[in-house]
């Protein structure tokens, strides 16, 4: 095994969020009861015409352009022929030889950050799903999915582990849901994968025989698929045996792939251009419209957040994890005023949770930003402990989110005072009950100002300044 090196490519096929298909009008929802989200359009019946979707065009170059394509302004649409129970024309509306984007890269991170280029991406249509689980005896067809706009993203053979692969797999579900095209639901099937595999010895420069394993539609299942195909070519390598190039599938209940069919060539599909379909034109204007109408992209937000705002990388990876945090941080920060980190604090870990908990998005939190603001101002100017804001503030703004954080925090006694007299007199209180320490203080223990500070805390119900408080036992010890 370590002298092997896994070669990997990936075919990452992401079905967009339109309301409907990719060449008729027929609902892309997914679910419904089988076989009625059809017509006679997606069902080929005769003398029935393709028309193209064009939000599932836009789609498409807005995915380019965040993967830094080449956008192809003059695209067409082919035929991929191939027959099976799922695919109601006997042919597949596709694009191969000028496909939508070219190029580009993806960056994915582990230990390292690691650059995948992309070949091209192809707009097609999905087939229908066949299920051959309900009934021993039977297979079973819903064409509900079929002609469902699809995206193919084709990469480089770059990757070169099944962690790598899972990782890019992750990444692209993050773009697409950040751009707002798909939902990436894998358990759905709005994102799955072909995988390509080979193996090589470290050192050689020409790829081995690859073999695909077709419909991945899990991470999990994409490292074992992976893990186990490696194995199984550097075996059949080891005792002498040649890897014939084939496509196989994956048993999840098994961890094994298995055979389903030889390797098809491209002259296998007959490709040939679609007669019924124009060549897909897309003004300069028209593409600088939808460049314009991009949000900014998760990597640039996590730049920005570093070096503007001063925030670690731990936080600003948590805050552009989903597209709506970053946007409400944003807008929390927008006043400059309180410090960053400190929203950053709330958002990830009080606001976040809460989201979770009441299935509610941050947009409908009924405390608004500039109470937020004011709530963290309370901590960062000292006039309420984090733990008091925290504990038992945030929970009352959100029970009473009409309040002044201010106000509430009053209400409930929680603010913290600065008065000299009554902190010298908790002082004195602490220490002639502590003789023991102070003498112990004075003689050296210095961290026994914690321990003085945490009674002090105490007796004033959390109520003392603690710069405040510190400073007076600091001078009563003398």
């Amino acid at each position: 095994m370590q002298s092997y090196e896994t070669v990997i490519g990936l075919e990452i096929h992401v079905q967009l969020a339109t309301r409907s298909k990719a060449f008729c009008a027929d609902n892309a929802a997914f679910g419904g009861a089988p076989n009625t989200h059809t017509s006679a359009i997606s069902l080929a019946h005769p003398g029935t015409l393709p028309r193209l979707n064009e939000k599932a065009v836009e789609y498409a170059v807005r995915l380019g352009l965040a993967l830094g394509c080449e956008i192809n302004l003059n695209s067409s649409f082919d035929r991929k022929n191939y027959f099976y129970a799922d695919l109601p024309k006997g042919y597949q509306i596709t694009q191969d030889q000028q496909p939508i984007c070219r190029g580009g890269q993806l960056i994915i991170h582990g230990n390292t950050a690691t650059t995948i280029r992309i070949h091209h991406i192809h707009l097609e249509e999905d087939a229908g799903k066949s299920l051959h689980d309900q009934d021993p005896n039977f297979s079973f067809i819903d064409l509900n999915r079929a002609g469902v706009p699809l995206l193919e993203i084709v990469t480089e053979p770059d990757l070169r582990s099944a962690d790598e692969a899972a990782a890019c797999m992750e990444t692209i579900r993050h773009l697409v849901r950040w751009l707002d095209i798909s939902d990436g639901n894998m358990e759905e099937g709005s994102l799955r994968c072909d995988v390509n595999v080979s193996v090589r010895k470290k050192g050689d420069p020409a790829f081995g025989t690859r073999c695909e394993i077709k419909n991945i539609n899990s991470m999990r299942f994409a490292r074992r698929a992976i893990e186990f195909e490696t194995s199984r070519q550097i075996e059949i390598l080891e005792n002498g045996g040649i890897i014939e190039q084939e496509t196989r599938g994956f048993d999840p209940a098994s961890g094994l792939t298995f055979s389903l069919r030889e390797k098809e060539q491209a002259h296998d599909y007959r490709y040939f251009p679609e007669p019924d379909l124009p060549p897909v034109r897309i003004s300069t204007e028209k593409l600088e419209q939808i460049r314009a109408s991009m949000p900014p992209l998760p990597h640039a937000l996590e730049l920005e957040f570093q070096t503007v705002y001063q925030l670690p990388a731990h936080d600003t990876e948590q805050l552009v994890q989903d597209r709506q945090t970053a946007v409400y941080f944003q807008n929390l920060v927008s006043e400059g005023n309180p410090p960053a980190k400190l929203l950053a604090n709330l958002v990830i870990h009080k606001l976040l949770p809460w989201s979770a908990e009441s299935g509610r998005s941050l947009a409908d939190c009924p405390v608004r930003p500039p109470q937020w603001r004011e709530f963290v101002g309370l901590i960062d100017t000292g006039k309420i402990s984090a733990t008091a804001a925290n504990q038992q503030l945030f929970p009352a703004l959100l029970e009473q989110p009409g309040s002044s954080p201010g106000q509430l925090a009053e209400n409930l006694q929680l603010l913290q005072t600065a008065d000299a007299g009554l902190l010298e007199q908790l002082a004195d209180e602490v220490l002639a009950r502590h003789p023991d320490k102070v003498t112990a203080y004075r003689k050296g223990k210095k961290g026994l100002l914690g321990f003085f500070m945490g009674e002090l805390m105490k007796a004033s119900r959390g109520k003392a300044d603690p710069k405040a408080a510190t400073a007076v036992l600091v001078e009563r010890l003398g």
